[in-house]
Order: structure tokens, then C-alpha cells, then sequence
């Protein structure tokens, strides 16, 4: 899997196509969507429309709390399949533990290893699951996840995460990389963008605040998905591959966590407040 994704949640389906063929032109070769943003069969054509061949993109997608159970689980690979327009889906994800129902997210795991045994997935993982959610899911499962994709950048890092991570050899995957700003809540912490201690890195690189975070990100072995519709931006997030920072550059990065979550809290995602049908494919 590329270390560095191109993300489209909260890009509208009217908007994808072109921002992933743009993204594809630039260099990306792994594309991350979910069954919830309602955006896999616009991602599934940008990859025709690109004329790369199949296997050299990587395509990531993300099993929604409403499909979740065993049989639930199994649908949703089909419907996911089909709106992307592929056989085999690259890494496939449950979005969320579901607290409230974690004998659902067993099952759907369950479903995802059945799916990995099967061949109709090449890996398996988890969304904003906390230290406690792993756990539990370990003890009831046999297949490590592959990745845990979680909120993580320098206001909200989750060093916690990241640990309980590695501790069980699961990729730690940053959405929101550069900040949070989708989830931005005024008053709270202001913006990484505009951090003078980021930009003072950028500076003595002559690079932007967003590819320091997103070079940060990769020097410490995580995965980062940053999103744009910008073909200006989207280009320069791709350009983080020919410069590096320093330990203590590093270090000045980490220090900046407020510990304060930007996203939702995973423990008030239930099926009741976010629950919503996945059309067929």
C-alpha cells in the first residue's frame, strides 16, 4: 500500500471523477473512499477514465455501521464492488467499532475475514478504533487488522493509539492529516495551517505548513490520506518525497497536541444517530 493516500470524504460525487483523475495524474496510486460518502462509483470511473492499469492503483474503501453483522457484511463487500467497478477490493475496513453493538462490528469482521480468506479483499482493517475497541476485537477474531485509520495530526496525534498500534503490528492511518479543518470548531485550538511553530519549519524548508505535517506523518511510519479538490493543492500534497525533518523538528511537531478530538467521539457513533441505508450498487 502507498504510504500516502488521496482521500474524497465530503467531496461531492459531481466533484470526485475529476479530482481523483487529477490526483492519479499527479502520482497518487491509492485512493481511499467509504460505502458513506456515497462517492465509490465516481472513484471506480476515475480509475477507468485514468487508463492505468488495475493493479497499479490501490483502492481502499470502508464497510458503514448500518451494514454491519456477518451476512450484513458480506452484501456490503458486493455493494462496494460494484459501485467501484472491481472484483477485488485492495484494503476494506469496518468505519467504525460501534460500541453500542460490538457483537455487529464482530460479526462484520468476521464477514471481512471470510472475505480475505476468499481472496475478494488483499487485506482488512479498522476505523477509529480506540486501545479498548482493539482489544476486544482481538480476543474475538483471528486476523490482526491491517490498519487502524484515525483522526491524527499535530493538534490531535492519539500517541496512545499509535502505540497500541504497533504494539499488535497495525498501521497507524492518518485522516485529516493536516489538521482536522473539516471537523474545525471555532474557538478550539485554532488551525494547524496557521501554527507558527509548523510554519516556522516550513520555512527553514521552503515548503508549506501542510506538506511539514504530511512529511511528519510519513518520517514516523504512518499512513496519511489528505483530501483536496484543488489541483494546485493536490499537487503539492503529493510533494513531500524529497526533503526530511530533522529529530528535533520532529519532536517540536509532537509537542503541539492539545488532546483535543476535532471528529466525532467514537463512542457516540450508534445506529440511532448515524444510521442510514447503503443504496445497492
Amino acid at each position: 500500500m502507498p504510504a500516502l493516500g488521496f482521500g474524497v470524504f465530503q467531496t461531492a460525487p459531481e466533484e470526485t471523477v475529476q479530482a481523483v483523475e487529477t490526483a492519479l495524474r499527479t502520482g497518487y496510486r491509492h485512493v481511499d473512499t467509504a460505502a458513506a460518502y456515497g462517492n465509490e462509483r465516481e472513484v471506480g470511473e476515475a480509475i477507468r477514465r485514468s487508463g492505468l492499469d488495475r493493479s497499479e492503483v490501490f483502492v481502499e474503501t470502508k464497510v458503514w455501521i448500518s451494514d454491519y453483522g456477518y451476512d450484513a457484511t458480506l452484501h456490503a463487500f458486493d455493494k462496494s464492488a460494484g459501485k467501484l467497478g472491481v472484483d477485488q477490493i485492495d484494503l476494506l475496513i469496518l468505519h467504525q467499532p460501534l460500541p453500542s453493538r460490538f457483537d455487529l462490528t464482530i460479526d462484520a469482521y468476521r464477514a471481512l475475514e471470510t472475505l480475505l480468506a476468499d481472496g475478494r479483499v488483499r487485506a482488512i482493517g479498522v476505523s477509529n478504533f480506540m486501545p479498548h475497541h482493539l482489544d476486544q476485537l482481538l480476543r474475538a477474531t483471528s486476523v490482526v487488522p491491517a490498519v487502524n485509520q484515525v483522526e491524527s495530526h499535530p493538534y490531535f496525534s492519539q500517541p496512545e493509539v499509535i502505540a497500541e498500534d504497533a504494539r499488535h503490528g497495525i498501521l497507524t492511518q492518518a485522516w485529516s492529516p493536516i489538521g482536522g479543518i473539516t471537523f474545525y470548531r471555532e474557538g478550539e485550538g485554532g488551525s494547524t495551517l496557521e501554527d507558527p511553530t509548523i510554519a516556522g519549519i516550513a520555512r527553514a524548508h521552503g515548503r508549506t505548513p501542510a506538506q511539514v505535517m504530511l512529511r511528519w506523518h510519513l518520517q514516523q511510519g504512518r499512513s496519511a490520506i489528505p483530501k483536496s479538490t484543488r489541483p494546485e493543492r493536490i499537487a503539492e500534497n503529493f510533494d513531500v518525497f524529497d526533503f526530511e525533518l530533522t529529530g528535533a523538528e520532529l519532536a517540536a511537531v509532537d509537542a503541539l497536541d492539545q488532546g483535543v478530538r476535532r471528529g466525532p467521539e467514537p463512542a457516540a457513533i450508534t445506529l440511532e444517530t448515524f444510521g442510514r441505508e447503503i443504496p445497492e450498487a
